[in-house]
């Protein structure tokens, strides 16, 4: 995944739905209709969150005879992993930051 698309596959992931697919996706390929099984929205709707998902990189297909195959592109999950985790560091350094200075402080 390119790193400048990773906000792309944040805005993609901001949906329930497609984070239902991804969900689903996770656990391994998969054809529309079996991602559409128990969904609250058609086969068609899936179809076009999947297209979401691809356009931010998120999920590739391939072709089986008449069906497509959905999966998801582990590239692209781990650069968005890899962009919580900077989120997540910074969060506890500027917690840090804060905790020490108010220690100094009342010192």
């Amino acid at each position: 995944m390119d790193p400048n698309r990773a906000g792309d596959g944040w805005g993609a992931l901001a949906d329930d739905t497609r984070r239902a697919i991804v969900t689903r996706l996770a656990e391994g390929p998969l054809a529309v209709g079996r991602l559409a099984e128990g969904l609250p929205v058609t086969r068609s709707a899936v179809s076009q969150h999947l297209k979401i998902l691809k356009d931010a990189g998120l999920v590739s297909e391939r072709a089986a005879g008449t069906r497509r195959i959905y999966r998801l592109n582990p590239a692209a999950v781990a650069a968005l992993r890899d962009q919580l985790d900077t989120f997540w560091r910074r969060a506890l350094e500027s917690y840090a930051e804060v905790a020490d200075s108010a220690t100094e402080e009342s010192s």
